[in-house]
């Protein structure tokens, strides 16, 4: 697929992937509608951008309010007569024991990383449906393999937003809209910056945009990277239960004995 002048979507834009992903589809000279809820981080970005890009539009946007993004994707349709390209990026993360265990921290997180996904299929789907064209890039992560300790929450929102995509691939065929599914591994932004554990093959934010893009242009339904904790997580998934309960206790253990020491 060709990039250049595609009218492109993008939540999550003000830091981390989104915001990498904007800069470099300014340099193919696409429509930029980008949306996050720090508009004055937009406006900044597109300010510096706008040399590059045909056109670009900043939008304050909370995926986690439906009626906030079935309006917003609404007024990017009508200001570029179409979506292309719709990277639905915003994602969020809380680590959590057991031990600190509210339910509040679990609706933040299904909030942005499943309901918003969800929000925004739900307002690019008549138009996508009208066009019989398009695509919508979801970003989930490689920790949808299993449930690790303390990431309850965002291990399992982000199996069901890797669910979620999945089915909808199917299903949008007959539309020729492709939906494709990004999981990447660890990415320096500030999102991993606040994580307090080793973080193997950690990724600068510009190869892991530039990663996403590649698969982009080729379509691939399935984004993942790198390529060894790719396959590190593959086989994790396909431990027998007791062996995995066994290997993920010792690696928690370790770390709260390394917390308790502190």
């Amino acid at each position: 697929m060709e990039l250049t002048n595609k009218k492109i979507l993008i939540t999550g834009a003000s830091s981390g992937i989104g915001y990498e992903l904007a800069k470099k589809l300014a340099d193919q000279k696409c429509k930029l509608a980008l949306l996050a809820r720090r508009k004055d981080v937009l406006d900044k970005l597109a300010e510096e951008l706008k040399d590059k890009s045909s056109e670009i539009i900043t939008m304050k946007c909370d995926v986690t309010d439906k009626q906030n993004v079935i309006s917003s994707f609404y007024e990017v349709i009508n200001t570029f007569g179409g979506i292309d390209i719709a990277i639905l990026n915003s994602g969020t993360s809380q680590r959590a024991t057991i031990d600190d265990f509210n339910s509040e921290h679990a609706e933040e997180t299904y909030k942005v990383n499943v309901f918003g996904l969800i929000y925004g299929v739900e307002a690019l789907l008549p138009q996508l449906k009208k066009q019989r064209c398009g695509m919508i890039v979801g970003v989930s992560s490689l920790a949808d393999a299993r449930g690790y300790p303390k990431s309850s929450f965002y291990c399992s929102s982000k199996a069901a937003a890797s669910t979620f995509l999945e089915s909808i691939r199917v299903e949008m065929k007959k539309y020729n809209v492709k939906v494709l599914t990004v999981k990447p591994g660890f990415v320096k932004t500030p999102m991993t910056d606040k994580n307090e554990f080793y973080m193997p093959l950690l990724m600068p934010v510009e190869k892991g945009a530039k990663i996403i893009l590649k698969g982009i242009r080729k379509e691939k339904s399935l984004i993942r990277f790198p390529l060894l904790l790719t396959a590190a997580t593959q086989i994790v998934h396909l431990l027998p239960n007791k062996i995995y309960d066994f290997l993920a206790y010792r690696h928690y253990k370790s770390l709260s004995d390394v917390k308790s020491r502190t």
